[in-house]
């Protein structure tokens, strides 16, 4: 894998990402980066770099695109859609990140996330936001100023070998867990997004109950579980890649597992599901927005616009 990230700067005529979906707890999405230098390995979103005529590798982690002028077109739209019929109520929810992390590292010099947040305060719309990373403690002074719906930081395991082979470029999970703390301590609603679930592997009760426990102890408001999802081709060759590193026992089960669909068979779900909605019960949480809905009714279509919808709308599925 290339040490050397390239950004490239984009413009856009828009930024906010209608979000159809009725089931989803939000009506749009924004995402101020293409590709994420955190390059997980099971990334759902790595496939949108296709769409552009990039390759979904390791080019996904290492060509960011950044769009320089999402403030700006954010606004813009924004200005339009209240001057529209339905006004306000035109733009609904916001969820940002639902494709790639708002605050992965080039944030910290781009400030395009910060931008954007700065227009929502102004205009005052609920949002969501989702992110592993501690940056978004730099921004507590503008989410204290907008109505924000929840905070959910991703993390799957606390094992660190795990952790390493999975998504070695993302900040160490105790530290995200901090971020959650930090954030409730200060009044945001904040809380785990625990995805993906990756099966026979992040799923024991040893590992489930341990990720629990120091949720709880860190003041988490909600967990929010979700599965692996292979969502194209290309994912899943990627995310086979470092099974075979990394876990070559389990190929061949994950290939039984996904053979035929981006999720992971129903007879697998079923126990482990048990076992969380158990643990859930035991610890006094709520999932957040816990939706069944029919997958191929949610995913109906798989062009760009609408692939930058999936990641969200699978974080509140079973």
């Amino acid at each position: 894998m290339s040490s050397c990230i390239q950004y490239e700067s984009i413009t856009c005529k828009t930024l906010l990402n209608e979000v159809k979906a009725p089931s989803m707890p939000f009506e749009k999405s924004i995402n101020p980066y293409r590709g994420c230098q955190h390059g997980c390995s099971f990334c759902y979103a790595r496939s949108t770099h296709s769409y552009l005529g990039l390759e979904a590798n390791d080019s996904f982690q290492n060509h960011i695109l950044l769009k320089s002028n999402a403030a700006e077109a954010l606004e813009r739209q924004l200005k339009k859609l209240i001057r529209s019929r339905k006004g306000r109520a035109a733009i609904g929810r916001i969820a940002i990140g639902t494709a790639t992390d708002p605050y992965q590292p080039i944030e910290g010099k781009m400030k395009l996330t910060r931008q954007c947040l700065e227009v929502i305060a102004k205009y005052q719309l609920p949002t969501s936001i989702t992110t592993r990373s501690p940056l978004i403690l730099r921004d507590l002074d503008l989410l204290k100023e907008i109505p924000i719906t929840s905070v959910n930081i991703s993390v799957n395991t606390l094992d660190q070998t795990i952790w390493r082979n999975m998504e070695p470029s993302t900040p160490f999970p105790m530290k995200r867990l901090e971020i959650v703390q930090r954030l409730t301590e200060e009044g945001i609603p904040a809380g785990i997004f625990m995805a993906p679930i990756l099966p026979l592997i992040t799923d024991s009760l040893e590992e489930l109950s341990a990720l629990f426990k120091q949720a709880v102890a860190h003041n988490t408001q909600f967990v929010m579980p979700s599965f692996l999802r292979l969502s194209t081709s290309a994912v899943k060759v990627w995310f086979f890649q470092t099974l075979r590193e990394h876990y070559p026992h389990l190929v061949q089960p994950y290939a039984n597992l996904y053979q035929y669909s981006a999720y992971a068979a129903p007879h697998y779900r079923k126990p482990i599901q048990e076992k969380i909605y158990s643990l859930l019960e035991q610890y006094n949480l709520n999932p957040k927005e816990p939706l069944e809905v029919n997958k191929q009714e949610a995913y109906p279509s798989t062009s760009p616009e609408h692939e930058e919808n999936v990641p969200m709308q699978l974080s509140f599925l079973f």
